[in-house]
């Protein structure tokens, strides 16, 4: 039996080189999965890259709006009737001085990284069965290290992320459902090539990257959020798993 045999996944934003590796991280897992999509690029992709995969369905659906979440839901548990993991993985990046950074920009990393999160989770608990939830959200270095120069939306945001886990990891211990989020460092993605194309750059990031020294990989993400889904962290919740390479530990 796989680690996830027979069970209903919603991949919130599960596009892109990152979601790609977790939807089939699921799907190879045992998994039906429900995967969450924007961008029509984006989804060919990702199509594309899982053809060879069953138990994958795409949904249309724009998860800054809380009725287009509440369909979302809906068609994920339409052939079992409840959902037992919701993976959040939608999100955005934006670096700037705060003096550069638009009122606009704010608003759009609450939305993307905050809301988007509020809004899934909100729905998905009420999908899921008393003992046997799972939620993984995504947060980032930035939300555990107090913050980061020249990021302040986008460390705010992914720090409201970190609390809102923690408060509904408390707030669900007692109907059994687990919370817990990722902080990845840099991954090897289309989204981060083009800063860590510059040289002085990218040597900074393998600097702080301690002991193991290179950027990260997709599938090192899709494995922990795979694993606080999977039974083996039944006993894990209000956590978070650094993707980060050491970078904290420095």
């Amino acid at each position: 039996m796989s680690t996830l045999d027979g069970k209903t996944v919603l991949v919130a934003g599960g596009t892109g080189a990152l979601g790609t590796a977790v939807v089939r991280a699921f799907a190879e897992a045992g998994a039906s999965v429900t995967v969450s999509w924007v961008v029509d690029r984006e989804r060919d992709a990702l199509q594309q890259a899982v053809s060879g995969v069953m138990r994958v369905r795409f949904e249309r659906a724009d998860v800054t709006d809380p009725g287009a979440v509440a369909a979302l839901c809906a068609s994920a548990i339409r052939d079992t009737g409840h959902l037992d993991v919701l993976a959040q993985l939608v999100g955005g990046f934006a670096a700037a001085p705060i003096t550069d950074t638009a009122p606009e920009t704010w608003h759009r990393m609450v939305a993307m990284n905050a809301t988007s999160t509020f809004l899934c989770a909100r729905e998905a608990v009420k999908c899921m069965r008393p003992g046997r939830g799972r939620i993984v959200t995504v947060a980032a270095v930035p939300a555990v290290e107090r913050g980061a120069a020249n990021m302040s939306a986008y460390a705010a945001s992914k720090a409201a992320v970190l609390s809102l886990t923690q408060s509904l990891a408390k707030e669900l211990v007692g109907a059994g459902i687990t919370v817990n989020a990722i902080a990845p460092t840099f991954i090897a993605t289309p989204g981060t090539e083009a800063a860590l194309a510059d040289p002085e750059f990218r040597a900074d990031v393998l600097e702080r990257i301690a002991g193991l020294h290179r950027v990260g990989d997709p599938m090192d993400v899709a494995g922990a959020v795979v694993f606080l889904a999977s039974p083996a962290a039944s006993l894990i919740t209000g956590d978070t798993i650094l993707v980060d390479g050491g970078w904290t530990a420095r």
